[in-house]
């Protein structure tokens, strides 16, 4: 399968194989520009040159995308991408690779990995995260992805988490995506989010782990999942304080016990994960 990861930091794409195993991997930047085809040109030339680079056959594209975005037409409007409203991304790099083409929301697809390979490896009911330049989310139940009526399901990073907050690029506020961000980081404090301050970090765990704990107790999952730049990047100190959180707010007796862990599959997840967005696909029209 060729996986493609489209974030607002950098464009990613590989080669994965049946087993998960990756080849040909391949990062750029994702250009900042306010012209849709400066971005999809990138991304256009780093999906083909890691074609070009194959040596053996590839049958389908698969791809995690930021949201919000309508998987039956293929569209996506992630917000971290402005240039981006309504881009007929499935339909641009069929043109490109030749390859039918899947696109599902980035989180959904580690969602996917984590079930596959990962940190959830076996478990029917989990959350799956991506904090990174935005955040987003996907939830596993009974073994089944959350899709929703447009493929939004899960979309984590818009669970209002400070009442009275940071105006959210979604026209909402107090989002998460707009507290505990990345981009939200960095607006904050003036700094990259990779250079805060030990107050930053665990209040970016304990936002995230007031998200988790309110899934926890909607859905009856006892598990969350966190890939992502700004999770991973911030380590121990942002998991301490998002399970101190969960511990305090999952008071329930099927939410009490709610855990979150660093993702299995690390930074390599997104492209696992869109490479089983490519196969989950060729299954549902096979």
């Amino acid at each position: 399968m060729l996986a493609v990861d489209v974030g607002g930091t950098k464009l990613a794409c590989a080669v994965v194989d049946a087993a998960g195993r990756l080849a040909h991997r391949r990062v750029v930047p994702t250009p900042r520009s306010d012209d849709r085809e400066v971005v999809f040109g990138a991304l256009g030339l780093l999906a083909r040159s890691v074609l070009d680079a194959a040596s053996a056959p590839v049958v389908a594209c698969g791809v995690g995308c930021g949201g919000p975005s309508d998987t039956a037409s293929g569209t996506v409007s992630p917000l971290n991408i402005p240039a981006w409203r309504g881009f007929p991304l499935a339909r641009r790099l069929a043109e490109v690779t030749g390859l039918p083409v899947a696109v599902e929301n980035d989180a959904q697809a580690l969602a996917r990995a984590e079930g596959w390979l990962g940190a959830a490896r076996g478990v029917s009911d989990y959350l799956a995260m991506v904090v990174s330049t935005g955040v987003g989310g996907g939830i596993v139940l009974e073994r089944r992805l959350l899709a929703g009526s447009h493929g939004n399901a899960g979309h984590i990073g818009h669970v209002v988490v400070e009442p009275g907050g940071r105006p959210c690029a979604c026209g909402g506020v107090g989002c998460l995506e707009a507290e505990a961000s990345g981009t939200a980081i960095a607006a904050a404090t003036g700094r990259p989010a990779a250079e805060a301050a030990p107050d930053v970090r665990r209040r970016t765990g304990t936002l995230v782990g007031r998200a988790v704990a309110s899934v926890a107790n909607l859905l009856d999952l006892q598990l969350a999942v966190v890939a992502g730049s700004v999770a991973l990047g911030f380590g121990a100190p942002f998991f301490a304080a998002a399970q101190e959180e969960i511990d305090l707010r999952a008071r329930l007796d099927f939410s009490v016990g709610t855990r979150i862990v660093p993702a299995g599959l690390g930074d390599l997840g997104p492209l696992v994960g869109a490479a089983a967005v490519a196969h989950h696909a060729l299954e549902s029209t096979s």
